[in-house]
């Protein structure tokens, strides 16, 4: 039985800064951000939009009546949670409708949340064929104004239904896994934004990848040779090409020529929107999806990495209706038509809070995009509503 992502939803808030301007503004050499780094936009997160409201917008990008009726487990990623106690996931589940016999999980490590769900669902899924698992990654990258992370912010969220007998990828048996107790990220309770060893995280990603692709290599007896595209974690994108470099030694000019062809087409829409933590990966997945020529067929290698920190590689199959399930043309419509903010007033957005006390509170929900939004804080507990 094949068991895989059947369909995959994406949102964001459509308020962006262009990394240029914000070059300009801290008087760095533009290239710096959009060669050294590999960004070029990066989206601007307003207070009425959180993780909860952000994913409610993406599952319903993609809902189906008979999806509401299959789904049996919602599996939240994030890092970015609303409650220490309260799950995300239930939020979602009355946001969306479901039925109250859904179970509601939110998941944290890191990145890798989200990927630590689809392979969940996918073990589900193969014991139950009829019933279907709704996984999301949502998150809110923050690491402070002025600071050396303040380039590789971001956030959105990315929905993705795993079924049997799925549209998109069929996700093959053989997973590598590591994990290691490493401080180069965190982000402790009392703290919105994260802290950050950048040099060091940045090694621990590259060492991680190496080690679970030849981990995957000696489990499958696959080379290099036998994927069509390799996918990567993006918290900002020129990462992902540094993990792809160690390893195209391996495999002749052609097949290197193709490699990079299709990163490039898995970083395009990253490039433009930023870092999503958990979901990063997956809307590397969505870019590479939309703008690929792969045909059915087609093996993609996908690499998740959390810090603290946790690392996965496994492996996908193209399938023939992988095509119809996306939107490129409204992606790239969305994409052209955002609202570009100025360094000041994104500045201002980011310097907004929820009161420290958890005390009555209204957002300015008036120029807010989504068809979900985070109303703001009544007698201690968070309102959502649908506009």
């Amino acid at each position: 039985m094949k068991v895989g992502i059947d369909k995959i939803g994406f949102y964001a808030p459509n308020t962006y800064i262009d990394l240029i301007d914000l070059a300009k503004e801290r008087g760095v050499d533009p290239n710096k951000f959009l060669i050294g780094i590999g960004q070029e936009r990066q989206t601007v997160v307003p207070l009425s939009q959180d993780v909860v409201s952000m994913a409610a917008n993406a599952a319903t990008s993609i809902f189906s009546e008979s999806d509401r009726d299959t789904i049996d487990m919602i599996l939240f990623g994030t890092e970015t949670g609303v409650d220490n106690s309260k799950s995300a996931a239930i939020y979602l589940q009355q946001l969306l409708g479901l039925r109250k016999n859904v179970r509601t999980v939110e998941l944290k490590q890191a990145c890798y949340g989200a990927t630590a769900g689809v392979l969940l669902a996918r073990d589900y899924v193969t014991v139950h064929p009829d019933r279907k698992v709704l996984v999301i990654g949502s998150d809110i990258a923050r690491y402070g104004l002025k600071t050396a992370g303040e380039v590789t912010q971001g956030g959105g969220a990315v929905a993705m239904i795993i079924s049997a007998e799925p549209s998109i990828l069929v996700l093959e048996a053989e997973t590598s896994h590591i994990s290691e107790d490493i401080m180069d990220f965190w982000r402790p309770i009392n703290r919105r934004e994260a802290l950050v060893d950048g040099k060091y995280s940045t090694n621990v990603y590259l060492d991680f990848f190496q080690t679970a692709f030849e981990s995957y290599k000696k489990q499958t007896d696959r080379e290099l040779s036998d994927f069509d595209a390799m996918t990567f974690h993006l918290p900002f994108t020129k990462m992902g090409l540094k993990g792809l470099r160690t390893v195209l030694n391996q495999v002749d000019e052609n097949k290197q020529k193709q490699l990079m062809t299709e990163f490039e087409n898995s970083r395009v829409y990253n490039k433009q929107i930023g870092n999503l933590y958990t979901g990063s990966l997956y809307l590397s997945l969505l870019s590479l999806l939309s703008e690929t020529k792969l045909d059915a067929g087609s093996r993609i290698g996908l690499f998740s990495y959390g810090s603290g920190a946790e690392g996965e590689f496994y492996s996908g199959i193209l399938q023939e209706a992988y095509k119809r399930q996306l939107n490129p043309e409204q992606m790239a419509h969305w994409l052209d038509n955002r609202t570009r903010l100025t360094i000041s007033e994104y500045e201002t957005i980011f310097n907004q809070s929820l009161p420290a006390d958890n005390g009555d509170f209204e957002t300015d929900i008036n120029k807010d995009d989504g068809v979900f939004v985070f109303a703001g804080i009544k007698d201690k507990k968070r309102i959502y509503r649908k506009k």
